[in-house]
């Protein structure tokens, strides 16, 4: 260990480039991990904050199953029977709204019964109630677009009033933020046609039938019966616009970053242990063993692999906290912990590169071998 801190310290320019390099890999590969994380949750945090475990959508629905599928009461009053377990209907659409001070909106539309398990708990304001079907809670991020309590929100087109009576926590459905109405009202926004009058009927459907747990009765046989498809709620997340396609792309570019780190590494200390080749064969020469020899250089590409990917792990932090909430960018502790610990593992993976040409030194090289 003291003779790996000698040449450390000797040659300091060399191990410092490329302790900057394992930096700079180490902190791509947090970001892009930040970033993963980031939109995964501005995609489907809304989804991943409702309170149950399955989601039923009508079978002719195999993909965007959100957008495309449609039960009606009949089909969910059956499979609540059937299936002896909590289950209420979410309707969930994205529409456009402009508030009474003239903010324009995107919205992620969430129709929930005000008195079932799905509808959401607020931070401030007041919760949605069966006796006023022209209300509405809204995310904190809409809050942030500059929509409050006490506005009242127009939908764009369908001249639908919404009085926004509450605020919920940081939720978002397709990078948009969401925005919770009694099914009524959903279903107003879902079916109504541009011009039509107020009092003309809409469909009595919705877009899926939430389980608060799973059924008691086998769901194969209920899907069949009914013709449904259950999900569970993480299977689900996957009928969310955008989010199969950015977690398979970001997922991709953080695996290419891991096969990167260790072929520079290895290069790196390969490069090294040529130039080191006479030394190695002194060491030899004077008694040193192969396992020496061998915990001699994993421990310098240990120092430089850890000190490069901490440094690593500093920068994407702060690149998370300069971002903000300008950019979805998340990056627990733990994700970044786990992120760079597979770095540095992968990185020095790439020392084993080096360890047979460290352990043929020759001894002889240095008595004369070659004369």
């Amino acid at each position: 260990m003291f003779l790996a801190l000698l040449e450390l310290r000797a040659a300091r320019g060399r191990f410092a480039l490329m302790g900057s390099v394992v930096v700079l890999v180490a902190a791509l590969v947090g970001i892009v991990s930040g970033f993963t994380t980031g939109l995964g949750d501005d995609t489907v945090s809304a989804l991943r904050g409702l309170p149950a475990s399955h989601l039923v959508f009508s079978s002719d629905a195999r993909s965007d199953q959100f957008a495309r599928s449609l039960l009606d009461t009949k089909t969910a009053d059956a499979w609540r029977e059937d299936a002896g377990t909590d289950a209420t209907p979410l309707g969930v659409s994205i529409t456009r709204g402009t508030t009474d001070r003239g903010t324009e909106v995107d919205l992620a539309a969430f129709g929930v019964q005000p008195t079932g398990f799905l509808s959401p708990d607020v931070t401030s304001g007041s919760r949605l109630t069966a006796a006023d079907a022209g209300t509405v809670v809204i995310s904190a991020a809409l809050a942030d677009d500059g929509v409050a309590v006490g506005d009242t929100l127009v939908i764009d087109r369908l001249g639908i009033e919404l009085r926004v009576v509450g605020a919920t926590g940081r939720l978002s459905y397709g990078h948009v933020p969401a925005a919770y109405v009694p099914l009524k009202t959903w279903q107003r926004i879902r079916f109504s046609t541009p011009g039509a009058p107020a009092a003309t009927a809409v469909p009595d459907q919705f877009s899926a039938l939430a389980l608060r747990s799973p059924a008691h009765t086998s769901a194969a046989d209920l899907d069949e019966r009914h013709s449904t498809t259950t999900l569970t709620k993480e299977e689900a997340y996957e009928a969310a616009p955008g989010y199969t396609g950015e977690r398979v792309t970001m997922s991709s570019i953080q695996v290419f970053l891991y096969l990167i780190a260790p072929l520079v590494v290895g290069a790196f200390f390969a490069v090294w242990t040529v130039q080191r080749g006479p030394e190695l064969a002194l060491l030899r020469a004077l008694g040193a063993s192969r396992r020496r020899l061998l915990a001699h250089t994993v421990a310098q590409a240990a120092l430089v692999v850890v000190a490069g990917t901490a440094g690593g792990a500093v920068l994407a932090a702060a690149v998370g906290l300069l971002v903000g909430e300008q950019v979805p960018f998340s990056l627990p502790a733990t994700t970044l912990v786990t992120t760079m610990c597979t770095v540095a593992a992968v990185g020095l993976a790439g020392t084993a590169l080096t360890l047979r040409r460290v352990t043929s030194a020759d001894p002889l090289t240095m008595l004369g071998a070659n004369r």
